[in-house]
């Protein structure tokens, strides 16, 4: 790959500057030659920690923005490589779409800056290695570039290796703020749609995992649309708000790819959920309250209690009704565990270690049994791994 060290003025790549503001973009500069997102950079994020302000005052200050990458696409066009975020956000201070503080802490837009401050931000000097290279040579680059300390996450790596039209359109799709459904979405998906999140949840529910979003890009890469991804997306978001009646905090981030393919087939009654659902967190021994809706989904089997984190029997309780089902078993000549005493097999005597022994609800947990000292026996391993919700 070639690279040729050049200078522009922050006023040359501001002429013609575009910024997109309900895809969060800054689109066009340097007279309409210089491509300053392509489909491989991320959204712009600046503004989000005020760090557009931070470029502003670097150029007032006279310090210099560190270098910046141009790929040289043909005679007279480029793309930005690296410096995006810096060139959209003194291209939108120029154009009056954010204000600095002065001194006073007062508001000031491009246009009210003394002409003194104005030149010395327009004159401000850029240095920037114009690259020349294949495809794959300028991606590789722009993998190993991590912009003003933030790196690119894996999706935006992975945006900029299979670029082309179908990331396109999913990121007008699903990293688009200003999308109407966005606030919808944000009940189950985590994460920062202007990082891509929401644009990977799309692509691991569709292609079924984390591991095969790559492939599933490199397989769709030319797509003209992404059809199939909104549909599959959709499909999940529905199935959610259908079967579920009351939106949950905690629902935010859970796999709902996986729910989806593992239960979507099932029939749902929302209002016979919607009580299972509140009768749960409102229970004082459940511990882990995401775990509630795949238990719903699954059933209520007591087979998968743990995933709610039932809270177990503490150690005092534990060890007190091990001395007292002990002694009893002793007096009898019987096991102490209750359900050796009634069997057949050798162990019918067998008087367990407390270390040899697990703490069980005599009620299921499940049907209504309190995690309690009166609630508490004593069972061999073996015998409480066999016990079922009975």
């Amino acid at each position: 790959m070639k690279t040729t060290l050049k200078k522009f003025k922050v006023s040359d790549v501001c002429k013609g500057f575009e910024y997109n503001e309900f895809e969060g973009r800054g689109l066009f500069g340097l007279s309409g030659t210089l491509t300053i997102q392509p489909e491989y950079q991320r959204n712009y994020i600046y503004e989000k920690d005020k760090k557009d302000v931070a470029v502003i005052e670097s150029l007032l200050r006279g310090y210099p923005l560190g270098l910046i990458y141009f790929n040289q696409r043909d005679a007279t066009n480029f793309e930005v490589l690296d410096g995006q975020q810096r060139i959209t956000s003194f291209g939108r201070f120029v154009n009056g779409q954010f204000a600095i503080f002065d001194e006073n802490k007062m508001p000031q837009y491009f246009d009210a800056l003394a002409k003194d401050k104005q030149k010395k931000i327009l004159d401000s000097e850029l240095l920037v290695y114009v690259c020349e290279g294949t495809e794959s040579e300028i991606k590789e680059w722009f993998k190993t570039i991590n912009i003003a300390g933030v790196p690119l996450n894996e999706q935006e790596l992975l945006n900029a290796v299979y670029s082309g039209p179908f990331v396109t359109k999913g990121k007008e799709e699903f990293s688009n703020s200003q999308n109407s459904n966005v606030q919808k979405w944000s009940h189950f998906i985590s994460g920062d749609i202007k990082r891509q999140d929401y644009w990977r949840a799309a692509l691991r529910w569709v292609s079924k995992s984390e591991e095969h979003i790559g492939d599933y890009m490199a397989q769709h890469r030319f797509d003209e649309d992404i059809k199939e991804v909104k549909t599959y997306f959709n499909s999940v978001i529905n199935w959610i708000a259908n079967v579920f009646e009351e939106i949950k905090p905690e629902m935010k981030g859970l796999d709902w790819g996986r729910l989806y393919e593992t239960y979507h087939k099932k029939p749902y009654n929302p209002s016979t959920v919607t009580k299972q659902v509140r009768a749960l967190f409102s229970d004082p021994y459940i511990r882990n309250h995401r775990g509630i809706f795949e238990y719903v989904l699954g059933g209520c089997r007591d087979s998968e209690a743990k995933l709610l984190e039932v809270r177990v029997f503490e150690e005092p309780i534990k060890r007190s009704t091990y001395e007292k089902q002990t002694a009893k078993a002793k007096a009898a000549n019987i096991s102490n565990c209750p359900y050796c005493a009634i069997g057949h097999e050798g162990a019918s005597s067998k008087i367990w270690a407390l270390a040899e022994m697990d703490a069980d609800h005599v009620t299921a947990w499940s049907k209504g049994g309190a995690t309690s000292l009166t609630n508490c026996q004593l069972l061999c391993k073996s015998h409480n791994r066999a016990k079922g919700n009975k």
